[in-house]
């Protein structure tokens, strides 16, 4: 049977100035490692028991009819450093679908090869980068985390040449579109208002049709950013690399590079070995997301009318994110503890736990599934302080019967952990796949317990840590 991939496309519609129309760089023996059946079927993908022919349109040896691929151009600061033009340098947009929810989604392979923005890169992915985003993507769907997806893992045959040779591989990444904050600063940076502006209609119509113009556009954009850092940090996910070209307008989690779920609750965890001043460490998140909006809001301005009341207007906007987020985190931390609707003094129940946990060396997601059962205390050292919080607890949501609900919706009892991670690549790169297939059946349904998966709840130990994660170029 053929693949059909009913692609509907509208990026290339937009000016040349916003992408270079690019195939992908064949590859020499293209094997799919791991397709997600059920996205296909959403998508309306046909055809997808001919794994031969998935192979090669998703390896890019073959382009599907209506695809019309292509890299796009952005801008953005990469911790903290502003580089006016960096874009997909390893990526190509084989088009888009509407799926079955009527959502236009696009479908990107990710390692295809060199574009004109790969900037000396070659362009590939090896297969543990690929394999991490597969399982960590899907993990964080099932989570309830707004993110992109993963279609589909296929193996090239080709070596990929890092610090040694590793196997190549091409990730399929399916998102609502790959708008970010970048691309809106790209257009800025150059002047190019006009096109700005065009951006900036396509991004409205895509995603946000009831914004009214660009400062109503920029509220709904913080409203989701907001919101999806808070659930971040609610399920101990760092990251790592928030850089606005990182930043989807959409409020989705975008390009799964050096990012890592805590086991151990440290307030200041960094992962990202590139991180070397915790600028993207766990607790900065809330400040970073108010920093790259306020990138935003700056690229916006001169789409206003009057950019000197647009400036003061545009500040008083960014400066009152810092209530939202706090108000936002409160609202996901008190969920985590029963409480559906929190008090401010709810504030100091919530961290006097989680410093608690950090002085004690709890594990985050452990410690938090355990408080329903009644075992939280097996996470302490000090057991006795523990109860005189668990104490203080019982009284807050004594009186609550929703609690165990809420509790048992703001929980997972499995996550994607780093060792887990490490341990399923290692077995990947030998060909053994079937520790990524034990990882992604049980991590679909990460609320609801199976003890058939019970491993994946087990911390490290401390010779399985991991220290540091890497982007994988």
């Amino acid at each position: 049977m053929t693949v059909d991939i009913p692609f509907e496309n509208s990026y290339v519609d937009l000016p040349d100035a916003f992408y270079s129309r690019q195939p992908p760089d064949p590859v020499s023996t293209p094997e799919v490692l791991a397709m997600n059946i059920a996205l296909a079927n959403d998508l309306g993908i046909t055809g997808i028991d001919n794994l031969d022919a998935l192979a090669n349109i998703f390896s890019g040896n073959t382009l599907a009819n209506g695809s019309v691929p292509l890299a796009q151009v952005y801008a953005g600061h990469q911790f903290g450093s502003f580089n006016p033009r960096l874009g997909d340098g390893r990526a190509i947009l084989l088009g888009e679908v509407i799926d079955r929810a009527g959502v236009r989604q696009d479908i990107m392979l990710k390692g295809s090869g060199r574009t004109p923005y790969s900037r000396g890169g070659d362009g590939r992915a090896w297969l543990g980068p690929v394999l991490r985003e597969f399982i960590i993507s899907e993990a964080m769907h099932a989570l309830g985390i707004p993110t992109t997806r993963a279609l589909a893992a296929v193996a090239t045959g080709d070596l990929v040449y890092r610090e040694t040779p590793l196997p190549g591989a091409i990730l399929t990444r399916v998102a609502p579109s790959h708008l970010r904050v970048g691309t809106f600063q790209y257009f800025a940076a150059q002047r190019d208002y006009a096109n700005l502006e065009r951006l900036f209609e396509y991004a409205v119509a895509r995603h946000y049709p009831d914004a009214q113009n660009p400062t109503s556009f920029l509220q709904k954009v913080i409203e989701r950013q907001i919101a999806l850092v808070a659930q971040w940090m609610g399920i101990g996910f760092i990251h790592g690399v928030m850089n606005t070209d990182n930043c989807h307008i959409a409020g989705i989690t975008i390009d799964y590079g050096p990012c890592a779920f805590m086991d151990r609750y440290r307030a200041n965890q960094v992962y990202s070995s590139i991180d070397r001043f915790g600028r993207y460490a766990y607790r900065a998140q809330g400040n970073i997301i108010i920093w790259n909006m306020a990138q935003l809001a700056t690229s916006l301005v001169p789409l206003m009318p009057n950019q000197d009341d647009a400036i003061n207007a545009f500040t008083t906007i960014i400066n009152a994110m810092s209530d939202q987020f706090n108000h936002q985190w409160l609202t996901v931390f008190a969920a985590k503890i029963g409480i559906s609707t929190p008090r401010p003094d709810d504030r100091k129940l919530i961290t006097d736990l989680l410093a608690l946990m950090e002085n004690q060396g709890a594990d985050f997601t452990n410690t938090f599934f355990a408080l329903r059962s009644g075992t939280a205390r097996d996470q302490f050292l000090d057991r006795d302080q523990y109860d005189l919080w668990h104490q203080r607890w019982r009284a807050r949501v004594a009186d609550d019967p929703t609690a165990d609900t809420v509790m048992a919706r703001a929980n997972p009892w499995i996550i994607p952990r780093n060792h887990q991670i490490e341990a399923m690549i290692n077995d990947a790169v030998n060909g053994d796949m079937a520790r990524f297939e034990h990882l992604a059946k049980g991590l679909a349904t990460p609320y609801a317990f199976d003890e058939t998966y019970a491993d994946l709840s087990i911390p490290p130990r401390d010779d399985q840590e991991i220290e540091a994660t890497f982007c994988g170029t």
